[in-house]
C-alpha cells in the first residue's frame, strides 16, 4: 500500500485521555476529519478564526485549491501562490495537513474567452460559457496543456512541502463535449480499435435499419438511443478520454512531488453515477475517494453501505470520503437536515467499510455564488453553527480509535461481481422499466451482508475482470449481461478450483460488442452449466416460485423470468414457477450444477428477500469463519469489521451503529469494550451486549482472555 507523509502533530486541546505530543499520522492511521475549505474565498483576516476552529474540532486534513485557478493564475502565465504559500503554513500551524486539488473544473474566464475552442457542447450542440464550472471539452488539446502548466507550476511549489499529503486531479469528472473535433476523435478511437470498416460494421449488425457506414466520418457521437454496439464504445471512449484527461495531469504531478504524496479524484454522481467506468479510472490513482451525499430523506444504511463498499472494490482497498454533507445539502427537491447525531452515523459507516478520511462539504457558505443554501460547519460570519459540536465529538471519538484502527480493513470472501458493459447494456435496452440496477444489485447485497456480518466479514463489489479472484469463496454475479469468452474462462476456472459462482437474471446474454450471444444464455457458461434460458420475460404481474429444496423456501418471482431448460443430467433445479396455464409453469427458475470441486448456479429471476437470504445461506453453507453476532440482532442495527491487514483473524475493530429512531441492543458472541465510552455494555459469559440510543455508535475491540 502507498505510504503518505508522516506529520508531527500535537493535539492540544484534547482530553487527557486524547493528549498526545509529536502523534504521527499516515492514511493508514486512520480515520482523518476534514473539510473542503476555501481561502481564497475570503479575507485573510479572517483564516485565523476558521483554522483555530478547524483545530478545536480535532481536524487533521483540509482540501485545498480545485476551483481556485483564477486566484493562482489571474491572467495568462502570471501565477500568483504567495496567498496558498500563506493558507498551507497556516494550517500546518495548527497540525492540519492538506489536500491540494488542481483546479481544472473550473477554468478561468480569460482562458475561455480567449480560447473558446476549449469551451464543451453539450448533446444539443450549444456551446457552454463563462459562469458554471465544467464548461471545458476534457479532450481538447489546448485545454489539457493549460491544465498541465498549471499543474506543474503547483507541483514546483508544493511537492515537496511536508504538509500537503495528496492531490485530487479535478473534480467530480461529469460531463463530456458533443462538438465536431471530439466526434473526429470518437471516430479514430473507432478506427484504432476495429482496424477496418468491414469489422466494425459486422461487429455492430449496421446491415440493421440500414445503418452500414462507407466511411469513419459517417459515425455519429451518439446523443440518445442507437445501435447498442456504437452506444457502448462510446461510453469506452468517454472512459477513455477521461483517463487520458486525468493521465495528463498525473505525468505532470509524478515527477515533481515526494513519493508520500498521494493522488486521487473525487469521484461524484453518489457513486453510482455511470457516464465512466470507475474501475478503470480509479486504476492510475493511488487511493479511490468519492463523495458521500443523503440528499433528501435520511440515510438508507443498506444502500449507502453498498455504495461504501462498492468504492472500496474500485482498487480493492481502502478510500477516502472526500465529501460528505454536514447535516444538508442545496441540490435536491427537499434539502432537509439530518437527525441529530445522522451525520456522525454516515461518517462511522464509511469507516467501517474502510474509509480512512472524512471530509465536509463544505467549512463555511460562500457569500455569493450557486451553493449558499448548501450545508456547512460555520456560517457567514465565521461562528460555529448547531452541527459543529456533533461533528468536534465525532473528531474526538476518531482520535480515540486511531492507534486500533492503524493497519485495518474490511475481509471479504463475498464479492458481487459488476461491470460497466453490463450495467451499460442493460441501461440501453431496461425491457422493462422497473428493472432498476442499482435496486437489483442491493436486493443481492442486503442478504449477502447480512451474512457476512454474522462472520465479521463484509462484501466487495469488484470487476471480475481485474484482478485476481483467488481470494474470494462466493462469488455473486446479479446482472452480468456481457461475458466474453476470457471472462467466462476465468470464472469457470475459479468454479473448479472449488469456488461457487451464482449467475442472476440476465446474465450471459451479449458478447463485448453488445451484441446477442448466438448461444442462448448465459452464453458461453450454458454448457459448463448444462442449462440454458429459453426464453425471457418482462413480468407484469408477480409468479408463484416453489422449491425442491428443504432450506429454499418458496416465494414469488417479480420484474424479470427466465424460462430455463436443462440439457445435462447433472444440472439439478433448485426453483420452479407455479404459473398454471401461463408461460412459465413447471419450469425451472433456479439451476446449480456441481463442477470440479465448486459449484455454479443460475437464477434467472427475483425472487423474495427471504428466499434470496436462503438461497444466499445454503451458498456460504461451506464456508469456515465462526459467528460473531446473535442471530437475534435487529436488522437496523450495523455492524461494519475492519480487520489486521496480515492476520484477519488476530485482531479486529468493530463499529456497530444503530440507525433506528429508537434505542435498539445488539448481542455479540465474545467479550468486548467500547473505545469510546458512549454505549451501554453487558456481559455475560462469553456474550456481550451492546445498547444503543438512536444514531448511536460503539467502536469495540475484543478483551484479551
Amino acid at each position: 500500500m502507498t505510504r503518505w507523509v508522516v506529520l508531527a502533530i500535537t493535539i492540544g486541546r484534547a482530553s487527557a485521555t486524547l493528549h498526545a505530543q509529536s502523534t504521527s499520522y499516515e492514511t493508514r492511521n486512520a480515520p482523518l476529519l476534514g473539510a473542503a475549505w476555501y481561502p481564497e474565498q475570503w479575507p485573510e483576516s479572517r483564516w485565523e478564526h476558521d483554522v483555530a476552529l478547524m483545530e478545536q474540532a480535532h481536524f487533521s486534513v483540509v482540501r485545498i485549491g480545485e476551483f481556485a485557478w483564477s486566484s493562482m493564475e489571474p491572467a495568462r502565465g502570471r501565477y500568483d501562490f504567495r496567498w496558498l504559500d500563506r493558507a498551507i503554513a497556516l494550517a500546518a500551524q495548527h497540525h492540519i495537513a492538506v489536500v491540494l486539488g488542481t483546479p481544472t473544473d473550473a477554468p478561468p474566464a480569460w482562458l475561455t474567452q480567449r480560447y473558446p475552442e476549449t469551451l464543451r457542447f453539450s448533446a444539443n450542440g450549444r456551446r457552454d460559457t463563462i459562469g458554471m464550472r465544467r464548461q471545458f471539452n476534457y479532450a481538447n488539446p489546448l485545454y489539457r496543456r493549460f491544465c498541465a502548466r498549471i499543474v506543474i507550476e503547483m507541483a514546483r511549489r508544493y511537492g515537496k512541502n511536508p504538509n500537503v499529503i495528496g492531490w485530487q486531479i479535478g473534480n467530480e469528472y461529469t460531463d463530456e463535449s458533443f462538438d465536431p473535433a471530439t466526434r473526429t476523435m470518437f471516430q479514430q478511437f473507432l478506427r484504432e480499435r476495429y482496424k477496418k470498416l468491414e469489422e466494425l460494421n459486422a461487429r455492430w449488425t449496421t446491415a440493421y435499419w440500414s445503418q452500414t457506414y462507407s466511411d469513419w466520418s459517417q459515425i455519429p457521437l451518439p446523443t440518445g438511443s442507437g445501435n447498442p454496439g456504437l452506444l457502448l464504445e462510446h461510453k469506452h471512449f468517454v472512459t477513455a478520454t477521461w483517463r487520458s484527461f486525468q493521465r495528463n495531469q498525473i505525468d505532470a504531478l509524478r515527477p515533481l512531488i515526494s513519493s508520500h504524496q498521494f493522488i486521487t479524484t473525487n469521484i461524484g454522481g453518489l457513486a453510482w453515477s455511470d457516464n465512466w467506468d470507475h474501475y478503470a479510472i480509479s486504476e492510475d490513482l493511488d487511493i479511490a475517494s468519492w463523495d458521500d451525499y443523503v440528499g433528501s430523506g435520511h440515510l438508507d444504511a443498506i444502500k449507502n453501505a453498498m455504495l461504501d463498499d462498492f468504492v472500496r472494490g474500485w482498487k480493492r482497498e481502502n478510500f477516502w470520503i472526500m465529501e460528505t454533507q454536514p447535516g444538508f445539502v442545496n441540490w435536491s427537491s427537499l434539502n432537509n437536515a439530518l437527525d441529530p447525531g445522522e451525520t456522525s452515523a454516515v461518517a462511522w459507516q464509511g469507516v467501517g467499510h474502510g474509509a480512512d478520511a472524512i471530509l465536509y462539504w463544505q467549512w463555511a457558505p460562500a457569500l455569493n455564488g450557486q451553493e449558499q443554501y448548501h450545508g456547512s460547519l460555520v456560517g457567514p460570519d465565521g461562528e460555529p453553527l448547531p452541527l459543529y459540536p456533533e461533528i468536534a465529538k465525532l473528531g474526538a471519538d476518531f482520535l480515540r480509535v486511531r492507534a486500533a484502527l492503524a493497519n485495518t480493513t474490511p475481509h471479504a470472501e463475498i464479492a458481487l461481481l459488476h461491470t460497466y458493459d453490463s450495467r451499460w447494456a442493460l441501461d440501453f435496452q431496461l425491457h422493462n422499466r422497473n428493472y432498476d440496477q442499482e435496486k437489483v444489485l442491493g436486493r443481492f447485497y442486503a442478504p449477502l451482508r447480512h451474512l457476512a456480518e454474522q462472520r465479521g466479514e463484509a462484501v466487495d463489489i469488484i470487476d471480475p475482470k481485474r484482478g485476481d479472484l483467488a481470494r474470494y469463496k462466493l462469488l455473486v454475479a446479479p446482472s452480468l449481461n456481457v461475458i466474453d469468452d476470457e471472462l467466462a474462462d476465468k470464472l469457470l476456472a475459479w468454479v473448479h478450483a472449488g469456488g461457487t459462482l451464482i449467475l442472476g437474471p440476465r446474465s450471459g446474454m451479449k458478447d463485448d460488442n453488445d451484441a446477442l450471444d448466438p448461444h442462448r444464455q448465459p452464453g458461453p457458461l450454458q454448457f459448463a452449466l448444462g442449462a440454458q434460458v429459453s426464453q425471457f420475460y418482462a413480468l407484469d404481474h408477480p409468479v408463484a416460485l416453489i422449491s425442491s429444496m428443504a432450506d429454499v423456501p418458496g416465494s414469488q418471482a417479480d420484474t424479470w423470468a427466465e424460462k430455463l431448460r436443462l440439457t445435462s443430467t447433472d444440472t439439478h433445479a433448485v426453483l420452479a414457477y407455479d404459473d398454471p396455464g401461463g408461460l412459465l409453469d413447471q419450469a425451472p427458475a433456479m439451476v446449480e450444477r456441481k463442477l470440479g470441486m465448486g459449484t455454479i448456479a443460475y437464477l434467472g429471476t427475483l425472487p423474495s428477500a427471504a428466499t434470496l437470504n436462503s438461497i444466499m445461506r445454503r451458498a456460504q453453507s461451506g464456508m469456515t469463519a465462526p459467528a460473531m453476532i446473535d442471530e437475534s440482532t435487529s436488522d437496523e442495527v450495523e455492524v461494519a469489521v475492519r480487520s489486521d491487514r496480515e492476520q484477519p483473524s488476530a485482531r479486529r475493530l468493530i463499529v456497530v451503529i444503530n440507525h433506528a429512531t429508537s434505542p435498539r441492543k445488539i448481542k455479540l458472541l465474545g467479550t468486548y469494550r467500547d473505545l469510546l465510552e458512549h454505549a451501554s455494555i453487558g456481559h455475560l459469559g462469553t456474550q456481550t451486549t451492546v445498547q444503543l440510543p438512536p444514531q448511536g455508535v460503539a467502536v469495540l475491540t475484543m478483551e484479551k482472555p
